[in-house]
């Protein structure tokens, strides 16, 4: 296969695929070797910069997805007939943050770092994508774990969750300790003891 075909045979995957394709997939998808992937994207993007096109392919983790630059978002919300993508409310945010920080991480150990209840604020972020189900803990009860998503990623400009900020505030790091593998009644202490 010649160098243009693999470039198209890239790009039609991203295409039609449209969510984030892991790299192995892509790879197995098109024949070639696990560490050409990144010389194929880095090509296509060179392409896309050549022709000034609005795409990019932005790298995701482990996987690559084809987005559009950000100076355009304008135009595609002006033309998007879809329901206005409303912003994030601060306990949104504030959640998010518990979580992108700390994940895996459960519903009542978001509640313990806020002080209040979550439930409704990180059922919102699992709707518009941000974070998902990342199984279940090994603690009584088997709570669900949540984590970030790759949306989560592309929405904040981030190609991996190492490239987030260090937290201005170590303390709100000390507060956010995984509780994953204590024993029940350390984690009910700091729970009753986790509103300040």
């Amino acid at each position: 296969m010649q160098l243009k075909d693999k470039l198209a045979a890239l790009e039609a995957i991203l295409f039609a695929c449209g969510d984030s394709v892991e790299t192995d997939k892509i790879a197995d998808a098109i024949g070639i070797e696990l560490n050409s992937v990144d010389d194929l994207v880095k090509l296509l993007n060179d392409r896309y910069d050549n022709f000034n096109s609005a795409l990019i392919v932005k790298r995701l983790n482990k996987s690559y997805q084809l987005c559009t630059k950000k100076e355009y978002s304008e135009y595609i919300k002006a033309a998007a007939e879809s329901k206005k993508q409303t912003p994030l409310s601060n306990a949104a945010m504030e959640a998010l943050t518990i979580v992108a920080y700390n994940q895996p991480v459960t519903k009542s150990f978001v509640e313990n770092v806020r002080g209040i209840d979550s439930s409704s604020v990180i059922n919102t972020l699992v709707d518009k994508g941000l974070l998902e189900e990342a199984g279940r803990l090994e603690v009584p009860g088997r709570p669900v774990a949540y984590r970030t998503t790759n949306v989560f990623l592309r929405s904040f400009g981030l190609s991996s969750l190492d490239e987030l900020p260090p937290l201005a505030d170590s303390s709100i790091a000390e507060e956010t300790l995984l509780l994953d593998g204590e024993d029940t009644e350390n984690s009910e202490d700091m729970e009753n003891s986790g509103e300040n």
